[in-house]
């Protein structure tokens, strides 16, 4: 078992889980997957269509006959990454496709790796299959290559990402992912539930919903309505919520939201999120990329500025829904940031509350207006102000989970060795957040069932507990 670290950057997945060995004789492609959740969608889909058209996936280049690899381009040091990985691909397999984000910028990939087979952008998957089909192709046998009914999933098979949109609308400073991914796109609301219900059908007790702006879903489509179930479906996430709610609770799973912009309308999410029970719903959690605090640092990030205000919405939530916990992400060391500025958020922590918090140093991006910014902040002092707000949000952590001993806790078990279960509460995120750790009585358990534990001990982000 392992503790999760708490400073992991918001831009990255889980890692991917490849489950099935190739036939003999069976036409390989290996796939290596960066960046977020949203790219993790993207890989299964891309690897779904191979499937179905008789490849099979490995997990790293051993055996491939071509390697995929979906790239990041939230951050340079996240381009950095992507480029040694296509470099280590080139050097262990020869035979390289670049896809995802930093495909965007093709030029950029070619001038440092010229002999990449094709680079395409991100969802481009017909470009992608086409380069997979020209350098590797297709066998299939249609007796053997069954695709499961929700196709590929890099995840464990108890949770899954439900992606609902694309794109984004915002013109954050800081940000390129408009840039790379395009405007907001939102899919069709009864697109959506279908996906949800085909994987809770399959046995997924978790769906995690995701896009780059959850609470704008449907904006681009104004709000329209879809058939479902006799009725109709607005896309809008009040709806969705509503629906995903009602359909998570008849198959006791639970349904979580991330990437949830603070817009006026989120209030209405949290009577939904207040009516799920032990058996299952919409959790009461949101995951709101805050980014910052002070009103003038806002500003210079394009963002909205009004943290007071934020702090009354907080409070209303938590009024008409206790048990919400509040996920957040934030920048320190943003150009011009001042110490007084600095303060100031973490003064604004103190007042928040919030029950999980990542946080990373702000890093110039190609392409991103806040390069041109002034008084760019030193790395030693983003570093030490790194350092002053984690110390921060710990220490809320520590004491928010410390009041967590002795009650009784739903939770989800995510794999089991043989030291114990390593589980998570409704309060945790998959990766981001922390666990809760059973060392006795765990024999019986799997992965994917939920149990009632009784928290025993508590750290600083994670949990320990005994099942009841």
């Amino acid at each position: 078992m392992s503790q999760n670290p708490p400073s992991l950057r918001p831009d990255l997945a889980p890692a991917a889980r490849f489950d099935e060995a190739p036939r003999p004789g069976q036409p390989t492609i290996g796939m290596v997957s960066l960046g977020c959740p949203k790219a993790l969608v993207d890989s299964e889909r891309i690897l779904t269509r191979l499937r179905a058209e008789g490849y099979a996936i490995s997990p790293d280049y051993t055996g491939a006959e071509a390697v995929i690899v979906n790239t990041c381009g939230f951050l340079d040091s996240a381009k950095a990454e992507s480029l040694e990985a296509i470099g280590e691909a080139l050097k262990e397999n020869g035979k390289v496709i670049v896809t995802g984000c930093l495909g965007a910028e093709p030029e950029f990939i070619t001038g440092v790796h010229p002999k990449v087979l094709a680079v395409t952008g991100p969802e481009q998957y017909e470009q992608v299959l086409d380069a997979v089909h020209g350098a590797v192709p297709p066998a299939p046998d249609p007796f053997i290559d069954l695709l499961p009914a929700t196709g590929v999933k890099l995840t464990p098979r108890h949770y899954s990402y439900l992606k609902i949109s694309e794109g984004c609308n915002h013109a954050c400073k800081f940000c390129i992912i408009p840039d790379m991914r395009g405007k907001l796109v939102s899919r069709p609301a009864h697109a959506v539930l279908r996906e949800a219900e085909k994987l809770l059908e399959a046995g997924v007790r978790e769906l995690l919903v995701i896009s780059q702006d959850t609470s704008a879903y449907g904006l681009d489509r104004k709000h329209a309505a879809s058939p479902w179930k006799g009725g109709e479906v607005r896309a809008h996430i009040t709806d969705l919520a509503r629906e995903m709610g009602r359909m998570a609770r008849e198959a006791e799973a639970w349904v979580r939201l991330h990437y949830v912009y603070p817009y006026p309308h989120v209030r209405d999410l949290i009577p939904i999120m207040a009516e799920t029970g032990a058996g299952g719903g919409v959790l009461p959690y949101l995951d709101i990329p805050f980014q910052h605090a002070h009103p003038d640092v806002l500003k210079r990030m394009a963002r909205p500025a009004a943290s007071a205000k934020t702090l009354d919405e907080i409070a209303a939530w938590r009024r008409d829904c206790p048990e919400i916990v509040l996920r957040s992400t934030f920048i320190v060391g943003y150009p011009g940031e001042t110490e007084a500025e600095f303060q100031y958020l973490l003064d604004w922590m103190d007042e928040a509350q919030l029950d999980r918090v990542g946080c990373f140093q702000y890093e110039n991006v190609k392409g991103a207006r806040s390069n041109a910014l002034p008084d760019h902040v030193a790395p030693e002092l983003k570093q030490e102000r790194w350092e002053r707000f984690m110390e921060k949000a710990q220490a809320i952590s520590e004491a928010k989970l410390a009041a967590k001993v002795g009650t009784l806790q739903q939770v989800i078990v995510d794999a089991v060795d043989d030291e114990g279960a390593t589980c998570r509460t409704r309060a945790d995120a998959p990766e981001i957040d922390g666990n809760l750790f059973i060392d006795e009585g765990f024999e019986d358990l799997a992965p994917g069932d939920m149990v009632t534990v009784e928290v025993e001990e508590a750290s600083e982000y994670d949990l320990w507990g005994r099942p009841v």
